[in-house]
């Protein structure tokens, strides 16, 4: 019931955003013409819905239809956040400059203001979208107390979100990226698909997967975007990719070290952590798969390494990097719990639209050895 009245908030406050933005930009248009007065209701009533027509119909549109509604439909939300706050500041402005005016009146009487916010929202946007194809390398040096036969150097990426948006140009640069590391190890935390499996297949892009270059292979496990494709077409994207999908099961490496992933909390059924290493020998470095970084004291109870998450995307825009600080524990970046080393990844990828304000998109290199004080 909390979550539904929740939702349901967070629809209003959506459909009130869109409400209170429109209403400010028609004062532009007071003026004009009955043909662009027609667009502007036009786009009143399809932008705020263009997502839900989105699901609704993108597996009946063709796939050019469907990249172009989803591109749009989830760009929008971006561009109402900055257009509302920035709205909000002006109205503030307006409402103290009725108490001493410092700032001239006809800035507010002429829409100069209006005028303004606009261009500093799609300054905002252009900026957002460059922005997200920086792509940060993120390294860290990783020691364990129990016995590692040799060093190992890995790179971990994370929500990679391939479907109708990002394809293979962007997911052929991330491999560019990721071989020149030369890693013995690439560990993928889930999410490697968006919404649906149809674009992946189109494009072929699990062809692009199989150009990783990794001496001891590529493991993943599953996020909740998988679910939300469909889990049977993503495993099996998955598995045709070559990657190694763990699903609340455990390898061992060279017996060395063991790699655990677990299956996604969208399964309210998966096993608990405890279960899934309870067999196997905790004298050797375990380094655990773990897309939604809940519950990270679990990883230090049981005598995990290192723990790699992601899922959070640091919130992809600010303010929105706030709420997901609040949310999560650890929303982003390094966290040590007694021996245990926890990463959660902002991701090498995003979800909807391509724009990154006030974070980055990521991708994670790590030299993991025995710590020097235990040989």
């Amino acid at each position: 019931m909390k979550k539904i009245f929740l939702f349901s908030f967070t629809i209003f406050l959506y459909f009130l955003a869109n409400f209170y933005t429109f209403y400010h930009i028609y004062s532009l248009l007071s003026e004009q013409s009955i043909i662009l007065k027609s667009i502007f209701f036009l786009l009143v009533f399809f932008l705020p819905s263009s997502f839900i027509l989105f699901l609704l119909f993108s597996k009946k549109l063709s796939l050019t239809s469907a990249t172009i509604l989803y591109k749009i439909s989830t760009s929008w939300p971006v561009v109402l956040l900055y257009s509302f706050l920035l709205f909000l500041v002006y109205d503030g402005l307006l409402l103290l400059n009725k108490f001493g005016e410092f700032i001239p009146e006809n800035f507010f009487n002429n829409n100069y203001g209006i005028i303004l916010i606009l261009c500093l929202v799609v300054c905002i946007g252009f900026y957002g979208y460059r922005n997200y194809f920086n792509k940060r390398r993120i390294y860290l040096k990783l020691s364990t107390n129990k016995k590692l036969i040799k060093p190992l150097k890995i790179v971990m990426i994370s929500d990679l979100h391939l479907g109708y948006a990002i394809q293979g140009n962007e997911l052929k640069s991330w491999i560019n990226k990721i071989n020149k590391e030369q890693p013995d190890l690439v560990l993928i935390v889930g999410d490697i698909i968006d919404t649906n499996v149809k674009p992946l297949q189109h494009f072929l892009l699990e062809k692009h997967f199989k150009k990783l270059k990794s001496r001891l292979g590529i493991y993943s496990c599953l996020g909740n975007h998988e679910y939300i494709s469909g889990i049977t077409e993503s495993i099996d994207f998955i598995k045709n990719a070559g990657i190694h999908l763990l699903r609340d099961s455990s390898i061992l490496i060279e017996n060395s070290f063991y790699i655990v992933g677990r299956d996604d909390r969208t399964n309210s059924s998966r096993k608990p952590l405890n279960e899934l290493i309870k067999d196997i020998d905790s004298s050797k470095p375990i380094i655990v798969l773990d897309h939604q970084p809940y519950h990270l004291e679990e990883s230090e109870l049981d005598q995990v390494d290192i723990q790699f998450s992601g899922h959070t995307h640091q919130g992809q825009v600010w303010p929105i990097s706030l709420i997901t600080k609040f949310i999560f524990e650890k929303s982003h970046g390094y966290l040590k719990k007694g021996n245990t080393h926890i990463y959660v990844s902002s991701g090498i990828g995003i979800w909807g639209g391509r724009f990154r304000i006030g974070t980055n998109s990521e991708y994670v290199v790590v030299d993991f050895l025995q710590d020097s004080t235990q040989n």
